[in-house]
């Protein structure tokens, strides 16, 4: 009988330590005041006097990209599901007025291919980069037998700060603001377990009307980086209330409007990207499922005050998100959300 060691039961230790030798430098890109130590060690280390707060508060939050990462198999494609872990993390943690400081990420799967593994890096990196948080640190797990070959699956951690008295929560939202949507990228990284069921029929390479690109395409789009022209907004203007629009859809709405109020949407005032018309004519889903699934081209939610609005949809125009006033506040008469 051969020899038993750990590679021979399906776990390469050098190669996991090669990749990690190539993350560090990768991960230094992303480097930002407050960094003591990073990858490679058993912990990281951020030093929280360097970012000159008086009052400051950490606000955290984790997430992964869900299976989604089925379709990316399917397609081969696995650059995108790296910013997706990246954004849907950042887009939370903006909810409160947090600016990211560190990002962690997990990765794991049954059998370590670098290549692969080399390729979600790249869009964690760039995605950090992009919204100026560092790369704090991360796991890979090799674990053989539990992932099919070729499957994995990502987890992410994220940090930000805010000053305890710009915290965003709701708390003064009134009857009379309106509610602006920022447009969403296609579903983001939510609704998938359903998107599967409905499009195994159908050809991920495949166009299909009214798409203007194929279907696998359009499915992998990644979650906008909405952090850099929401904090720009904060510094200029009473942003009174933010949600982020991912699992259970317009539903996410109702939890920053206090009890008394209701949030009314005029499902009017904007046009879904088609791809929703089409995966709802696909599995016959009822437009109320819809809104409770999916963000239907609506990736995250700003409340402000009426005579706000209008500069604020120019001032995201300008960088690069459409927007449109899609509701107001009103006082409650029944449902916290009323789609009209």
């Amino acid at each position: 009988m051969a020899r038993m060691t750990y590679r021979r039961a399906g776990v390469n230790i050098s190669a996991a330590e090669r990749l990690v030798e190539r993350i560090r430098p990768i991960a230094l890109k992303t480097a930002r005041p407050g960094l003591l130590a990073g990858v490679g060690g058993f912990s990281a280390l951020f030093d929280l006097k360097s970012r000159n707060y008086r009052h400051p508060v950490l606000v955290s939050s984790t997430d992964g990209v869900g299976t989604k990462l089925k379709i990316a198999f399917m397609m081969n494609v696995h650059d995108t599901v790296g910013i997706d872990l990246v954004a849907m993390g950042v887009n939370d943690i903006l909810t409160q007025g947090a600016e990211p400081l560190f990002f962690l990420d997990y990765f794991a799967t049954g059998k370590l291919q670098p290549s692969q593994a080399r390729r979600v890096l790249k869009g964690i990196v760039e995605s950090c980069e992009a919204i100026h948080c560092t790369l704090l640190g991360g796991e890979t797990a090799e674990m053989p037998s539990l992932y099919a070959k070729g499957d994995f699956d990502l987890a992410g951690f994220i940090v930000g700060i805010v000053e305890r008295d710009r915290i965003v929560d709701g708390s003064q939202i009134a009857s009379g603001d309106t509610i602006i949507g920022v447009a969403s990228s296609g579903p983001h990284s939510n609704g998938f377990s359903l998107i599967r069921n409905l499009v195994r029929k159908f050809s991920l390479k495949k166009r299909y009307r009214p798409l203007d690109r194929p279907l696998g395409e359009l499915l992998l789009k990644p979650t906008p980086l909405y952090v850099r022209p929401v904090l720009n907004l904060l510094r200029r203007y009473k942003i009174r209330g933010i949600a982020h629009i991912t699992g259970g859809g317009f539903d996410n709405i109702p939890r920053i409007v206090p009890a008394s109020l209701s949030a009314v949407i005029d499902r009017a005032a904007w046009s879904p990207p088609p791809l929703f018309g089409l995966l709802q004519k696909w599995g016959k889903i009822s437009d109320r499922e819809m809104f409770r699934v999916f963000n239907m081209g609506i990736g995250l939610v700003l409340v402000t005050k009426p005579e706000e609005a209008t500069p604020v949809i120019r001032s995201l125009a300008a960088d690069g998100h459409a927007a449109w006033e899609i509701g107001e506040i009103r006082e409650r008469a029944g449902s916290r959300l009323k789609l009209t």
